[in-house]
């Protein structure tokens, strides 16, 4: 792997961790009702869940499980934005505003892992 794939690698890794932090902030300001409670479980699970399964891919084992991984990713951030819109911001312009960048950040991170696989299969 040359330096640069090496320090794009590295740099995914610490952006997928740093979406799954901004989430955590982001879901220990909203009001929690009881939908709130339940979409943020999965909000939470499925943001750290796009930069562990790509970590995995980063140490698989074969080309297979390489794709599967990423392709775990890219689900986990889909379903990241989708958690997203469901959560009640009690229509507070700085919770929508954060929402918004967070609901482009997992668009984003869907992207990424999306052209990561159109060039590895």
């Amino acid at each position: 792997m040359t330096e640069i794939q090496n320090s794009k690698q590295y740099d995914l890794e610490n952006r997928t961790f740093e979406f799954a932090k901004r989430i955590r902030e982001f879901v220990k300001k909203l009001r929690m009702t009881l939908g709130n409670i339940e979409d943020s479980k999965q909000l939470v699970k499925a943001s750290g869940s796009v930069g562990a399964n790509y970590i995995e891919a980063n140490e698989a084992l074969s080309k297979k499980d390489f794709l599967m991984r990423v392709k775990i990713s890219r689900k986990e951030a889909k379903e990241s934005r989708y958690w997203l819109k469901l959560v009640d911001t009690q229509d507070e312009p700085e919770k929508e505003n954060e929402r918004n960048k967070l609901v482009s950040e997992a668009t984003e991170l869907m992207n990424i892992f999306g052209a990561i696989l159109r060039k590895s299969e």
